[in-house]
């Protein structure tokens, strides 16, 4: 259900994001409209005096945790943040400043969309301001939205919708329909539940669900990664790694990757990350537990961090959202031109006719290939079982890094002793004969570097993702110390060159 508290005001939410005294207006008197029904300029004479405001939004710059942003807020008291032909000229305005300066835009939409009042003038406004964000984002950019109570309509569903992060309000209505105009048309009530910002997170439309209160932290912690010293990463310092010899063999290795208790991805982010912002599903109406999407900081080192998380497989197989995910993270790389770490860790994908129909194979050949052409630098980490397409689909990085025990194969042993023997049992002999182990992926140049496991990364789990989180902070300093144009010839060469006679597989 919808907030039954009134929200925040614009000004008073301002006041709640931005760090004290440091809100600047970017906003100009606006242009008085000619020819206006007097019903209407009595409406917006109406909303001025009440508010204080000469339109629904409020433009400006100010500092949150520190970062300056510029930042876009509407007023829902003021002809219930709708947006006109005015208000959508500061708005666009706004965004222009925003990326000429090279600023990070936080938007705060409420509103119930167009501005009945204006028509198809105010309707046509949607498609600027959504130009407008599009040039932002594409200038390498971070967009911010915060969704507030309520935001329907064309406002949700042009600026309110582009977010790269975008969080929202408890309990706040978030709809492309508004209810009451549902229940007008269709002569009933639109169903309870939908239209719910918990419910679009759980729906992986939304990031996160934040009280005003936090939202500063929040922001702040999103704006310290993306908007870190990019231009100075960690140096590179060489990592002490020797892989101890000892009578495991590739099997034991497939064992040892399978013990419950095995760090994952998560715990590779409590012990090797500094600051961290999990974000939440496709963006696009799915969320699946099994892949992790986060902005997290290595080192100094900001980067986009996509991750299989196999301790959530255990109860749902990896499918096709868990990939539409990892491609959402795979986009936010790219259009902010930071660096993405996949972290491959999964028994495979999921078997079912509803993964098949939900296109499991055209996710993992779209993630291959968003891998390949990425602009960004790139770092696959092979952190444990690595099995079939599900784990292919993140492995073409720049540079690829295994733990000792890790492993890839186009299936498990066991699944691929059925293949070939008719019979599960010969799974340790496959698994040997199919070079799928950390020390034969090095050897075949198909793995960079093996990061050693003391003698198990179960035993020394903080040790053993302290030495992995090293190893990465040193794989990025390396790769961002090359240029665009290096680093895609190297990728193309690298993958060109597989398997070819004369070469590493």
């Amino acid at each position: 259900m919808a907030v039954d508290a009134e929200p925040p005001g614009v000004r008073r939410l301002i006041a709640l994001i931005v760090d004290e005294g440091s809100f600047q207006t970017w906003d100009a008197p606006v242009r008085a409209l000619h020819h206006l029904p007097e019903s209407y300029a009595a409406q917006l004479a109406a909303a001025q005096r009440r508010t204080g405001m000469d339109e629904s939004v409020i433009t400006g710059a100010g500092r949150v945790r520190g970062h300056r942003v510029a930042l876009l807020a509407c007023e829902f008291s003021f002809l219930a943040g709708s947006i006109g032909v005015s208000s959508a000229e500061r708005l666009v305005a706004a965004i222009e400043r925003a990326t000429a300066e090279r600023l990070p835009l936080v938007a705060a939409p409420v509103s119930g969309g167009t501005r009945m009042q204006e028509g198809t003038p105010a309707f046509v406004q949607m498609v600027k301001i959504a130009a407008a964000v599009a040039e932002h984002k594409a200038a390498g950019l971070p967009y911010l939205v915060y969704l507030r109570h309520p935001t329907t309509g064309g406002v949700f569903a042009s600026w309110g919708s582009q977010g790269h992060v975008t969080l929202a309000e408890p309990g706040a209505l978030l709809g492309f329909l508004g209810p009451r105009v549902y229940e007008g048309l269709r002569g009933r009530p639109f169903p309870a539940g939908v239209q719910v910002a918990e419910n679009l997170f759980d729906h992986g439309l939304v990031d996160a669900v934040v009280e005003p209160a936090e939202l500063a932290d929040v922001l702040g912690r999103a704006l310290t990664v993306l908007c870190g010293d990019r231009d100075h990463p960690d140096p590179p310092e060489p990592v002490e790694e020797t892989v101890r010899s000892h009578d495991a063999t590739v099997w034991d290795s497939v064992v040892r990757s399978r013990r419950p208790a095995r760090p994952g991805v998560l715990d590779l982010l409590q012990h090797a990350t500094g600051e961290l912002l999990p974000l939440n599903g496709t963006g696009r109406g799915e969320a699946d537990p099994g892949m992790l999407l986060a902005l997290a900081r290595f080192g100094r080192t900001p980067c986009v961090l996509v991750g299989q998380d196999r301790h959530r497989q255990l109860e749902r197989s990896l499918g096709p959202g868990a990939l539409r995910t990892a491609r959402r993270g795979l986009r936010l790389a790219d259009e902010l031109d930071l660096p993405l770490v996949a972290v491959i860790d999964t028994p495979g994908a999921d078997l079912s006719a509803k993964a098949e129909e939900g296109g499991l194979a055209q996710e993992i050949a779209g993630c291959l290939t968003d891998m390949v052409t990425l602009r960004s630098p790139s770092l696959a980490l092979l952190l444990g079982q690595g099995a079939g397409g599900a784990a292919l689909a993140l492995l073409a990085a720049d540079r690829i890094v295994a733990a000792q025990h890790a492993w890839l194969a186009p299936l498990p042993p066991e699944g691929a002793s059925v293949l070939v023997h008719r019979t599960s049992r010969r799974g340790p002999e496959m698994a040997r004969s199919q070079s799928i182990g950390a020390g034969a992926l090095l050897m075949h140049g198909i793995v960079d570097r093996v990061v050693p496991e003391l003698p198990d990364a179960t035993d020394e789990p903080e040790e053993f993702c302290r030495r992995t989180g090293a190893a990465i902070r040193e794989e990025l300093a390396l790769l961002l110390a090359k240029t665009r144009s290096e680093r895609l010839r190297e990728r193309r060469t690298r993958y060109r060159t597989l398997g070819v006679a004369g070469t590493p597989v």
